[in-house]
């Protein structure tokens, strides 16, 4: 199917998904996930907008735009939702303006309720050391919550290549939490799969990516990775913590 067709798909099918009930969601996972598992990223990613139409979206952290690149090559203009938990690194805010300025996508920033001076004000400052878990629900798990509230489906980078918390990550899941479908065009690929993807479209990545930040978050709590160490290993280092809690 070509890429203006599935747009029109996408147009056409978006009040179709008004109104389905978490059981019908559910149902559709169960139906499709094993089907789905081993399809291309480009045809899962071509599934969900086919299926979803205006009510799918893709979300990233802009450590790379693969998955925006991906996506907006199958349905141009589709939704991208970052999160600005206004303790971004320049170089991440920065990757996000050029994927906006560069790509055929709808760029949709979401911001916290609170802006980090409120936050400080209620909670105390620098709330990331003392309390990570809820500064995270702060300013990323419930924004996100929020900015998903007009979608069935969404899809992350997720990759199970990641971290071993990852390793059973379905292309196709449910989201319980969120009561939505959590898509994961990705999850089968290897570091080598996403570098050879980069390489082939001159995909945007994150600078910092070349200066010891394989995985990057706010910069309070991401540092640069040793070689050899885990690539997740400058994320809260130091600290009993792993994830930020959209993916739990």
């Amino acid at each position: 199917m070509s890429a203006a067709t599935t747009t029109a798909a996408r147009n056409q099918r978006g009040s179709l998904t008004e109104g389905r009930s978490p059981e019908e969601l559910r149902d559709l996972v169960n139906a499709v996930g094993a089907e789905l598992e081993l399809a291309p990223a480009e045809d899962i990613v071509e599934w969900a907008a086919e299926t979803f139409g205006e009510r799918f979206a893709i979300t990233s952290s802009m450590g790379d735009a693969v998955l925006a690149h991906l996506a907006s090559r199958v349905v141009p203009g589709i939704d991208v939702v970052f999160l600005d938990t206004g303790y971004h690194f320049a170089e991440t805010i920065g990757t996000r303006d050029a994927v906006e300025l560069t790509l055929p996508v709808r760029m949709l920033t979401i911001e916290p309720a609170q802006s980090v001076a409120e936050q400080d004000a209620e909670y105390g400052e620098r709330l990331f050391e003392r309390d990570p878990d809820l500064c995270c629900a702060l300013r990323k798990v419930q924004p996100l919550q929020d900015a998903l509230a007009g979608y069935d489906a969404w899809a992350t980078g997720l990759r199970r290549a990641e971290t071993h918390a990852r390793v059973i990550a379905p292309v196709i899941g449910w989201d319980d939490r969120k009561q939505k479908v959590k898509v994961s065009p990705l999850a089968r690929w290897t570091d080598e799969q996403v570098d050879r993807y980069i390489a082939r479209h001159d995909v945007l990545v994150n600078p910092l990516q070349q200066d010891g930040y394989p995985s990057i978050g706010c910069w309070p709590c991401t540092r640069r990775v040793a070689p050899g160490e885990d690539k997740r290993a400058g994320r809260w280092a130091g600290q009993d913590k792993t994830e930020c809690g959209i993916h739990l």
